[in-house]
């Protein structure tokens, strides 16, 4: 059975220092500072992310399942990532359960921390990353990141 995510004052801390990092332009290579326009609200909410790069594309994904900058991208349909003082806005497309599973299983493969909160391992047929994928959205990026 995957874990629930939950963010813990230590979650809380984690991300503001990966925050710093990023601003820095620091950090794992795929990962961006994700800013996203709040739903209901209109403030700006931001998290780190890490990207799936593949051949000059991106994606991306929802570990953690339909958690509030996933509910918030949907609405707006649009993301701004940032790291090192550089940020572009890029517009996003959902990907259906069968486009996400290979992305998934990639994204699993490259970013082990995340592996709890999946009920699928790596080695895993895409048939199980499909089933999967309605619980970990996968977003495709429309613009390319320079």
């Amino acid at each position: 059975m995957a874990a629930t995510y939950r963010l813990s004052l230590w979650r809380r801390g984690v991300n503001a220092l990966v925050r710093v990092l990023l601003g820095w332009g620091l950090g794992p290579r795929h990962t961006y500072l994700l800013t996203v326009r709040g739903r209901k609200t209109g403030r700006l909410y931001s998290t780190p992310v890490t990207l799936v790069e593949q051949r000059g594309q991106r994606w991306l994904v929802a570990p953690y399942g339909e958690v509030a900058w996933v509910r918030n991208a949907r609405a707006t349909r649009q993301v701004t990532l940032s790291r090192g003082g550089q940020s572009k806005t890029v517009a996003i497309v959902e990907l259906r359960p069968e486009e996400a599973a290979p992305i998934l299983k990639q994204y699993l493969t490259q970013v082990p921390i995340t592996r709890p909160f999946f009920d699928v391992t790596p080695e895993s047929p895409l048939d199980a990353f499909a089933t999967e994928a309605p619980r970990h959205p996968v977003f495709f990026l429309v613009a390319s990141w320079p």
